[in-house]
């Protein structure tokens, strides 16, 4: 299986171009969001507080979460059921957000992203899946952009949504979250070793896209 590990700081864009590059080449999205939010669905399914650390970690036996796609589109199955649309309602995110704090929903988590990986050809994105999750992917890259341009096209990105922001707080907002994530001790974001950083201050949507997808057909 080829896997692409595309890693990078918030608001880099490795999100919506990773979506884009995996439709095309065919591979599979590891949204791992998506991971958390059918846990927590499964959990609220079955009653369980989703602060119940020791109820939820029982849980885990039960649960197979895969990624397929469905007339192109990538759909979210919880033990074969299709709950992508269920895993987006409000109560599912707190869910998801109570048992992405425990680790051994964490660990269990690592090994299926890995098997995924191991079975299908898939792009992960992420802040440490070169370092962390997929250390031995056939391509790693590290996507990043000038704090600025991030900012600015959060900026952009919300107030088209309709919502009222302002770019100085999203650009001190951007500066703490890259600190935090370059300083944690768990799995810190970092550019792998090996990894080709991509920095898209000057690039559109497509020349990234593109870029990402020439370095692929070299690797291939």
């Amino acid at each position: 299986m080829f896997n692409i590990a595309l890693d990078g700081p918030g608001g880099a864009g490795k999100s919506t171009v990773a979506k884009a590059v995996a439709l095309e080449l065919g591979f599979i999205y590891v949204d791992t969001g998506a991971l958390y939010r059918a846990i927590g669905l499964y959990s609220l399914r079955k009653t369980i507080d989703t602060r119940d650390i020791p109820g939820v970690i029982k849980l885990l036996d039960e649960i197979n979460v895969d990624f397929t796609h469905v007339d192109g589109e990538q759909r979210v199955m919880l033990n074969g059921e299709d709950v992508s649309t269920e895993i987006r309602l409000p109560e599912v995110s707190m869910a998801a957000s109570n048992v992405s704090a425990i680790p051994e929903v964490r660990a269990f988590l690592l090994d299926l992203q890995r098997k995924i990986a191991s079975e299908k050809d898939c792009l992960m994105d992420g802040r440490d899946i070169g370092t962390v999750i997929l250390p031995n992917a056939q391509l790693k890259i590290f996507l990043t952009a000038s704090a600025e341009v991030r900012a600015k096209r959060r900026y952009d990105e919300l107030t088209e949504k309709g919502q009222k922001v302002d770019y100085d707080e999203i650009l001190k907002d951007l500066n703490e979250r890259d600190y935090q994530d370059a300083h944690r001790e768990t799995a810190p974001l970092k550019q792998a070793d090996d990894a080709i950083l991509v920095d898209t201050s000057d690039m559109t949507f497509n020349e990234v896209k593109a870029t990402i997808i020439k370095l692929y057909e070299e690797r291939k």
